[in-house]
């Protein structure tokens, strides 16, 4: 639900003013087919009941509370909500595929420009950006939907710091086991095979599982995006604050006379 209300908000273009989460076309297939949002079909059609309930429920009010209630619920901070979105009545109001943060473009000064590109569209800057990753302390990623496989953190139940303390304290090592590339914990933190822990299935090796992809690299490879890597690794507070007031903004892009 946190990635259903991030990619719904996530494709605002402040300078054309289209796309953001005012108009729910998240439902539409014509969006859902974009290749970041797979597997999103799912989070949508969870949400439905809750829509039949709640008739006078906007999709678009409905996608982006589920975020926030998502977060609050697994451990995260309190994020204002304002209702008031009006969806739009057919797709003419999807934005074009890849708006949003790509994981990988090719190589590491390519995926940082890119992320910095993204973000800056939407008019966040450097330090919004980072709060923002912070998001990937929650859930997995699946071959079958975006190819790469794994989890950020050992706990993606929780909304926590752990994902920039790990990004930022274990030695990242990269591999192309599962077809695209992304990154494993390396030998010396644990392994005695010299290889990278990657997942292959079950195992009570917690660190099996873990990965980050390229554009969580991204962060600590630049040093204006490492700095606050290295402030929200000390201090979660101080990133629950940031996160909670980017993630507001965010889910706000492109909306008009919200109310309380």
């Amino acid at each position: 639900l946190v990635r259903l209300s991030w990619h719904s908000s996530g494709t605002y273009d402040q300078m054309s003013k289209t796309g953001g989460s005012g108009k729910g076309t998240m439902r539409f297939k014509e969006e859902l087919a974009h290749g970041a949002n797979a597997g999103l079909d799912k989070a949508v059609a969870k949400l439905e009941p809750l829509k039949a309930n709640y008739p006078g429920v906007s999709y678009a009010d409905l996608y982006t509370l589920a975020g926030v209630a998502a977060i609050q619920a697994l451990g995260g901070p309190v994020i204002k909500w304002r209702k008031g979105r009006v969806d739009a009545i057919d797709a003419s109001d999807v934005t074009p595929d890849g708006r949003l943060p790509a994981a990988d473009l090719g190589a590491p000064v390519k995926t940082t420009q890119g992320l910095r590109e993204t973000f800056s569209r939407m008019g966040f800057s450097d330090q919004e950006l980072v709060a923002l990753s912070g998001a990937h302390a929650l859930g997995y990623c699946h071959k079958d939907l975006s190819g790469y496989v794994g989890a950020w953190t050992p706990t993606p139940n929780n909304f926590n710091n752990l994902y920039f303390v790990l990004l930022l304290n274990l030695n990242w090592e990269p591999n192309t086991v599962h077809g695209k590339l992304q990154y494993g914990v390396a030998a010396e933190n644990g392994r005695k095979d010299g290889k990278a822990i990657v997942s292959k299935g079950k195992s009570e090796d917690p660190s099996a599982t873990l990965m980050m992809l390229p554009s969580d690299l991204a962060l600590v490879q630049d040093d204006k995006l490492r700095a606050w890597v290295q402030i929200y690794a000390k201090n979660q507070d101080l990133w629950f604050k940031d996160f909670a007031n980017a993630f507001q903004k965010l889910e706000e892009l492109g909306t008009v006379r919200l109310g309380s």
